[in-house]
């Protein structure tokens, strides 16, 4: 459990969760918000506020570049505010320009194991467009080793070998924030 006072040591910095899809960024982001008592916002929740229907559905009617478009555009509204802990979409790393907004706060790298993350997402690999391919675990892995070199540029790094608890992320979570706190917060 986060104590207020600890939670002040952030001093009003947002925090953005950044990672692969199915690595618990909506999930853990509320517990966390709830605990340091900030908002929460989901970027993907409100990319299909924008657009006007399911992320599926933008992909399907509109293509990735527009679907990039409304997510760079949802991410440049909320880093103008603090006090916010942000699920981000897990391609929002692969534009420069939304690293501009990203270094406004605390980016924090949910580096889940490629297995786990599979393990939660070939439930149901048709809620991924991404994932829309003959060997969805193939493309999975390759997203990931695509994307690693941007999500390793993140102010945190939380690896995440097995399924834990959101509680017991939140806390795994703080106590790689509170380390990197220790070394100042980034500008």
């Amino acid at each position: 459990m986060i104590h207020p006072e600890e939670a002040e040591r952030l001093r009003g910095v947002n925090v953005y969760l950044i990672g692969m899809m199915g690595s618990g960024k909506s999930t853990v982001g509320a517990e966390l918000a709830a605990q340091l008592r900030f908002q929460f916002f989901d970027t993907d929740g409100l990319v299909e506020q924008v657009g006007g229907s399911s992320i599926a559905q933008i992909f399907a009617e509109h293509g990735e570049a527009y679907f990039r478009d409304l997510e760079t555009q949802v991410l440049a509204q909320l880093s103008s505010y603090t006090r916010l802990v942000i699920a981000t979409g897990g391609g929002i790393v692969l534009r420069p320009k939304n690293w501009s907004y990203l270094h406004h706060g605390l980016t924090v790298w949910l580096d889940v194991a490629p297995e786990l993350i599979w393990q939660r997402l070939k439930r149901d690999p048709g809620q991924r467009p991404l994932l829309q391919t003959p060997d969805p675990q193939a493309a999975l892995y390759k997203l990931m080793q695509e994307r690693e070199p941007f999500y390793a540029q993140a102010d945190v790094r939380v690896p995440i070998r097995s399924e834990t608890s959101p509680p017991q992320l939140v806390e795994q979570i703080w106590q790689a924030i509170r380390a990197r706190l220790r070394d100042g917060i980034p500008s």
